[in-house]
């Protein structure tokens, strides 16, 4: 039995093609974000503050990569009764230091069935921040495409 074992982890690389991405997205929108990539360890890989971006987002963002790469699902998966006060998973929101988020718009990032890391995208509604946190997870996965070549 082995006493380490390996953790595949998002390149510096891939996090600037997401972090490229989302704010290519932004711009489409006419908004700017607060764009967070972490790794698969959860600590912050990149970090892009667009000019107009609320500054009260930036930690928002940040924790959403943080939620989404910890529990390997998008932070839109954490909304409905159950969260909610009597529902049966009420307080996860005040765990790990108060950073586990509820609101979407972190969404992990996966390359072969393995979370590699996530992104957290902040400062406009939930589904606003959804849709610019997804042109970065595509991105990765067109990026890992193109690194590994067509499948025979």
């Amino acid at each position: 039995m082995a006493a380490t074992r390996q953790l595949p982890a998002l390149s510096l690389e891939a996090a600037k093609v997401a972090s490229d991405a989302a704010e290519q997205k932004a711009k489409q929108m006419g908004m700017d974000f607060n764009i967070a990539l972490v790794d698969s360890t959860l600590h912050l890989l990149n970090f892009t503050r667009m000019p107009n971006a609320k500054l009260t987002s930036i930690q928002i963002a940040i924790d959403k990569a943080f939620t989404a790469a910890g529990h390997r699902v998008p932070t839109s998966n954490y909304q409905g009764k159950n969260f909610l006060p009597g529902g049966p998973a009420y307080g996860i929101h005040n765990t790990n230091g108060g950073r586990f988020m509820l609101i979407g718009g972190g969404i992990p990032i996966m390359v072969e069935g393995v979370c590699v890391g996530a992104i957290g995208v902040s400062t406009g509604t939930p589904a606003q921040d959804i849709e610019c946190a997804t042109a970065g997870v595509e991105a990765v996965e067109k990026f890992v495409q193109r690194k590994q070549g067509p499948k025979l």
